[in-house]
């Protein structure tokens, strides 16, 4: 695991030169990305940051921010993250002011996966995870037809060692995989697979919000995914989805899905063997391929996980630290940790997958109900 970096001093803007950026938002010799009224820096190995001045309180931030919100943005199109050091954000309260000047439009979480907590007046944790348990780089939801365009991470208590959310650009991830492999996604997409559990995964009442299979099936039906129930009532779903979309607004192609995050070759090896054991091949809570049906291999997931890393960069939390991520630009992931760790989230400005020049369509997948090893 790379070391996680402290956020050195920050040079203004006005007295280092303009400098092409390089994988993961770097440019050369730490140089400026671009002319600006705002402090930038970008270093290797770490994401485009800007540090706040001296602000009273979180109104004086959202101040702030919605006065530098257009630099802000155009840094958002470049690096695909920001981070904001050194804001006056203490609490959720203090969250919920900054995130209104940022995220203009909430996103509700659909089909959710892993475990929040909800702090109310839509903020969320960023994972209930246990701390030892490591995140791939992911797009949020980018298995719905419907996503966060814009995601805002909040550290009101940094961990005392790691914890790191790390950003991933998803352009450069594209570009650095293997031709074949990316041809397949461009040409059939990603396949997801899902098997709700109370105990391994989610219950499929939380992950749909229903209480009925009527309403489970009602929702599956209006988008696109393939449903089945075994005789004990477990609940199978399978989805296709596109892989490479294009940014809404620059345009760029990018690398988009969870197709690694959640492969069976993802999973601790023996871990791995234990489930296929207790489950079966076709019970497994997640599984993901690509849409040709053609199995995917152990090298073909080393691959993908190998581009992930590459493109990655990250920055040790410290308490009022601000995050910005574009959802499509870029994917992030949790580094584990050590002590007591409370980053925020919210999530907004939704896209439509048909908005980002999908080169497959969406459709359902194919799902038969629950067999047990």
């Amino acid at each position: 695991m790379s070391p996680h970096p402290t956020t050195p001093a920050v040079a203004p803007a006005a007295e280092a030169p303009a400098a092409e950026a390089t994988a993961g938002g770097a440019t050369a010799a730490g140089a400026v990305p671009f002319a600006g009224v705002l402090d930038w820096l970008t270093e290797p190995g770490a994401p485009a940051t800007v540090r706040a001045p001296e602000l009273a309180d979180a109104a004086a931030a959202r101040d702030w921010l919605a006065e530098h919100r257009a630099e802000l943005r155009a840094g958002l199109d470049r690096f695909g993250a920001v981070y904001v050091s050194g804001l006056p954000v203490r609490s959720v309260d203090d969250f919920a002011v900054v995130r209104d000047e940022l995220v203009r439009r909430a996103t509700p979480y659909r089909e959710k996966a892993t475990p929040r907590s909800d702090f109310g007046s839509g903020v969320f944790s960023s994972t209930d995870l246990p701390a030892a348990q490591a995140i791939r780089p992911h797009n949020e939801n980018s298995y719905t037809l419907t996503f966060p365009g814009l995601l805002l991470f909040g550290c009101l208590t940094a961990p005392e060692e790691g914890g790191a959310t790390p950003v991933t650009d998803c352009r450069e991830v594209l570009r650095s995989l293997p031709a074949a492999l990316v041809e397949r996604m461009r040409a059939s997409g990603w396949v997801l697979t899902r098997t709700y559990s109370e105990t391994l995964s989610v219950a499929w009442q939380s992950a749909f919000g229903a209480t009925t299979r009527e309403e489970v099936e009602a929702y599956c039906a209006e988008n696109a995914i393939a449903c089945a129930w075994d005789e004990e009532g477990t609940l199978r779903t399978s989805q296709v989805r596109p892989g490479i979309v294009r940014h809404q607004q620059t345009g760029d192609e990018v690398w988009f899905n969870h197709m690694a995050f959640w492969n069976r070759f993802s999973l601790d090896e023996e871990l791995r063997e234990v489930l296929l054991d207790e489950l079966g091949p076709d019970g497994l809570p997640f599984d993901t391929g690509l849409g040709d049906g053609v199995p995917l291999t152990e090298a073909d997931l080393a691959a993908v996980n190998a581009a992930y890393e590459r493109a990655t960069v990250r920055r040790a939390w410290q308490p009022g630290d601000l995050l910005i991520v574009d959802n499509v630009l870029t994917a992030h992931g949790r580094d584990p940790f050590r002590g007591d760790r409370r980053i925020v989230v919210a999530m907004g400005d939704p896209v439509a997958v048909a908005d980002c020049a999908p080169t497959v369509a969406p459709r359902a997948g194919t799902v038969a109900a629950v067999s047990r090893g």
